[in-house]
């Protein structure tokens, strides 16, 4: 998949969260919803993006209480914002440590950005925690980040891309960037980026040292 891909001129690493670095099971939090008697939650939780509320919500188009106050119908009565909140947290996993490691050794030989499609009740929540678990936060591991709440844009939107770019400031032809879908990298190459698909059970770490080894 990266036979033709070189690190030769790339000064920036820049990483999608869920599926690179984040852990996530969209079935868990499929199920957590069922168990608060949400009939469809599919119809509102993807793999890579999102529909719905939830989509607003990862938009930026509505906040957090008017996300809830859009769920609220979808819902048996009595369920509380705490409930849905911790339920569609469970979307996330976690982070595990060895990632936290490698973004920390990687930083010291490239600059190492964020470009997320996520929301203000999981990056500030649950994925904030994952991020403190060596007692730093995101920012000791990346020097810039890009969250699709506060572009107003998701991926594979081209615009979510240029607002990296012009806020971040980085170069796309110097840049490498990983997601695990396909079409976001389809629009990033389009871009100029230099692109990597990180597949199921491949770690980002192990891309980057095939790379350095060539």
């Amino acid at each position: 998949m990266h036979d033709n891909l070189t690190i030769k001129g790339i000064k920036n690493l820049l990483f999608d969260q869920g599926g690179v670095i984040v852990d996530i099971e969209r079935d868990r939090c499929l199920t957590e919803l069922k168990k608060l008697g949400m009939e469809h939650p599919e119809t509102l939780i993807g793999l890579y993006k999102q529909e719905g509320p939830f989509f607003a919500l990862e938009n930026g188009d509505i906040n957090l209480e008017e996300f809830h106050q859009a769920l609220r119908p979808l819902m048996p009565e009595g369920v509380s914002d705490e409930q849905m909140d911790a339920a569609f947290s469970s979307f996330i996993v976690g982070i595990p440590l060895h990632r936290l490691v490698a973004l920390r050794e990687l930083r010291k030989r490239y600059k190492t950005y964020i470009l997320s499609n996520t929301n203000p009740l999981m990056f500030e929540g649950v994925i904030a925690r994952n991020f403190a678990q060596e007692g730093l936060d995101v920012n000791a591991y990346f020097d810039g980040v890009t969250v699709s709440y506060k572009a107003h844009s998701n991926k594979p939107d081209r615009k979510i891309f240029d607002y990296a770019i012009a806020t971040m400031g980085i170069v796309p032809g110097e840049t490498l960037f990983f997601d695990d879908g396909q079409e976001n990298l389809q629009v990033a190459a389009s871009l100029g980026f230099k692109t990597a698909l990180v597949e199921p059970g491949c770690e980002f770490i192990d891309i980057i040292t095939k790379l350095e080894n060539q």
